[in-house]
């Protein structure tokens, strides 16, 4: 039987390093090596797929970029990003450099700037997976196990669960002998497995994906959503360009109709695009914890500008109405689905700037200044649970720790979101509304929920969209807080 490691191995001739002081050069450069190896693997797959096993491996790495620095910057100490922790070697495996363009012109610009040495572009060490490769390309799938007529890791590299974790965000990495230290928070491994289940759970392709991105845990906001949209794409002067819906859907022309969708995916997402990509993205995330975990694992690879829980809650209080507004200054984790990579002894901050932009959204929606905010809304803890029922439980031990947590609300997705943000560094925030006060008396029950519905929805799904907008408007270094950044951070934010 012929082994595996016996087979000659076939790579692409691709050139060597080359140093770079202009970052759209760098990026142009990144998108050749990048482009050159997956050609080479979507060729070569095309060929074995057709006639057979060749007798030899084809691998592709790839493309990475690496600065050397030898002394320690002097930076601006407001800056929680753009530049290494420490002298030495610094480096990143990198995909998709076209759909990260922007991004990466940005980052490389700021190391350029605050470093003075060039950055290295070249080919990383990390095979790329045929599958990733494969995946641009409509008209190529990748087989599953066994229905080829050979084994398709015997000749091409396929996902590796060692280069495609979170290691590096949840500060469990471990160097490599060489010492070289991470420069961005994910690899490209775990951003390609992420941008493939994005496209799955969304329906969407991530490259629509807008920097502020909504959360929310009911339909209702979809409409509402599809309704602004047509809106503003109606006026010339919004900077909105156009709005995508499920399966990829893009229109420009507001009267445009949308077709029905016969299967709605698990997680939909709708996109509000600018030309820059500062628009605005609302995923139904559904009810619980784990779908809250899973869209905001694999957004985050993105590297939004900030994303925000806007969805209902039980009110705690008996002060509380329907319809009240709930804006989270902290939070209770009973989600579970977040421990093993960030403990509940971790504290989740408010970030000044997200609640400042919420808290006058929510003034200019309704007209209410100051003190008179706090007839529609109030500022406390938010606990978040995994148990969609937890009324139904004996309710000494709950309503005990929900009294003692000081909590005025309680949700299945706020906590996780937020504490996802904290963890992958992306700033967050939750701005509730109760729409059922379960402590009270007042159930969530199809004849109360319906005026609530009708008046409360639109409102509620404005009050974020503005917040995003007062937020596009802010210079990036100042959203993205230090308050999010551990003590050895990454160059790239």
């Amino acid at each position: 039987m012929r082994k595996q490691d016996d087979l000659p191995l076939i790579t692409p001739d691709q050139p060597g390093p080359q140093a770079f002081t202009d970052p759209q050069m760098a990026v142009a450069h990144l998108i050749a090596l990048y482009n050159g190896a997956t050609g080479f693997l979507c060729d070569r797959f095309a060929e074995t797929m057709q006639s057979g096993h060749p007798g030899c491996r084809y691998r592709a790495f790839y493309p990475e970029i690496r600065i050397i620095t030898t002394s320690h910057a002097k930076v601006d100490s407001r800056l929680s990003f753009g530049h290494v922790a420490r002298p030495g070697a610094h480096a990143t495996s990198i995909t998709r450099p076209d759909l990260f363009r922007n991004y990466l012109e940005q980052q490389i610009g700021l190391l350029l700037m605050n470093h003075d040495v060039p950055v290295q572009i070249g080919l990383s060490e990390t095979p790329i997976p045929v599958h990733f490769a494969v995946a641009n390309d409509p008209g190529m799938t990748v087989p599953q196990e066994g229905a080829a007529d050979f084994i398709l890791r015997d000749v091409f590299d396929v996902p590796d669960l060692n280069t495609m974790n979170d290691d590096i965000v949840n500060g469990t990495y471990k160097l490599p002998p060489d010492g070289t230290e991470p420069l961005a928070a994910f690899t490209a491994q775990r951003v390609d497995y992420s941008l493939a289940r994005l496209a799955h759970y969304t329906a969407t392709d991530p490259a629509h994906f807008q920097n502020h991105v909504l959360f929310t845990n009911y339909q209702f906001y979809v409409s509402e959503f599809e309704a602004y949209a047509r809106k503003v794409l109606a006026d010339p002067e919004s900077g909105y360009v156009s709005f995508v819906s499920t399966g990829n859907v893009e229109i420009t022309d507001p009267l445009t109709p949308l077709p029905i969708v016969e299967k709605v995916p698990q997680m939909p997402a709708y996109h509000l695009k600018r030309q820059d990509g500062s628009g605005v993205t609302l995923v139904n995330i559904g009810v619980g914890p784990s779908n809250a975990k899973t869209a905001t694992d694999h957004i985050a690879v993105l590297r939004p500008h900030a994303w925000i829980m806007v969805g209902h809650c039980a009110g705690l209080r008996n002060s509380q109405s329907l319809g009240d507004f709930v804006l989270a200054h902290a939070y209770l984790r009973e989600d579970k689905v977040l421990d093993d990579d960030l403990p509940v002894w971790v504290p989740i901050p408010a970030l000044a700037e997200i609640q400042i932009a919420l808290q006058q959204a929510v003034a200019e929606e309704t007209q209410l200044q100051d003190y008179d905010l706090k007839r529609v809304m109030r500022t406390g803890t938010v606990a978040s649970v995994d148990n969609r029922n937890w009324e139904l439980r004996d309710q000494t031990g709950p309503v005990q720790r929900l009294s003692q947590s000081r909590a005025i609300a309680l949700d299945m997705e706020s906590a996780t979101i937020a504490a996802n943000g904290f963890r992958f560094r992306v700033p967050y925030g939750t701005l509730l509304c109760v729409s059922d006060k379960p402590l009270h008396g007042e159930l969530k029950l199809p004849g109360m929920a319906s005026d609530f519905y009708r008046t409360q929805v639109s409102r509620h799904l404005m009050i974020g969209i503005r917040a995003m907008e007062r937020l596009r408007e802010m210079p990036l270094a100042r959203i993205h807080s230090r308050k999010l950044r551990s003590f050895d951070e990454t160059a790239f934010l």
